[in-house]
């Protein structure tokens, strides 16, 4: 890459996925895991909950972004790229960060799935309990 062209890089999590998310100024393309955005993700919910913070800032057109995302699964991921890309958008226009965080961009999202309990066949359901 060359030392003029500029970018803004920002790690995203969600559940146990993690999004490495770069920004580059650019045409709108989504690229994921060198994948088409739209190949990686075929869910048409999946892929608005992604360009969530790109709709929210109108910056839809601005960027070409490239995402390197592992972990989890596919709802997981999308998550974990929106807060990639959120915190991305902070770090190249500061004022951004009112208007998402106002729309619960910004924050992790911490829920974790719980542990499954030993003696039991998960985290809270039970056999079936038996008087007799």
């Amino acid at each position: 890459m060359s030392q003029d062209q500029e970018q803004w890089h920002a790690v995203g999590r969600r559940k146990s996925a993690v999004a490495r998310v770069y920004l580059r100024p650019g045409t709108g393309i989504i690229t994921v895991n060198g994948r088409k955005f739209e190949e990686y993700l075929p869910g048409g919910s999946r892929r608005q909950h992604v360009t969530q913070p790109l709709a929210l800032t109108e910056t839809t057109e601005n960027f070409d972004i490239l995402v390197n995302v592992k972990g989890g699964g596919l709802t997981g991921q999308a998550g974990a790229m929106r807060h990639g890309i959120t915190r991305a958008l902070i770090e190249y226009n500061a004022e951004f960060r009112g208007a998402l965080k106002k729309a619960g961009y910004v924050t992790r999202d911490a829920r974790e799935v719980e542990r499954k309990k030993y003696g039991q066949p998960g985290a809270r359901k039970r056999f079936q309990f038996s008087k007799r």
